[in-house]
């Protein structure tokens, strides 16, 4: 499988980050994976919203793996997906 190689969006503002923070040792794996999937559906969940990508419908999974391209960041799961669109929903006013 050949790894895709991505340049940020231009439509796609580049806001400042924090900066990386080593994660605690001694964890189980399963965290370790939770914890970095919870941070790249956040990442995309932001990018879609920035794009003006508001409900979940909108947020399908060809929609989000082109986000994730844009923004360089390895395509999703479909576990991932589920959780960006999670994350579109509750960033949604009601």
């Amino acid at each position: 499988m050949a790894a895709a190689v991505a340049t940020p969006h231009p439509n796609l503002p580049s806001l400042p980050t924090l900066p990386k923070k080593r994660l605690p040792a001694g964890q189980p794996r399963d965290w370790y994976e939770t914890y970095n999937r919870q941070l790249k559906a956040m990442r995309l969940a932001i990018a879609l919203l920035h794009s003006g990508v508001y409900t979940p419908d909108r947020a399908t999974d060809r929609r989000i793996r082109t986000a994730a391209v844009q923004i360089g960041v390895r395509e999703p799961s479909v576990t991932t997906c589920r959780l960006v669109r999670t994350l579109v929903a509750r960033g949604t006013p009601s």
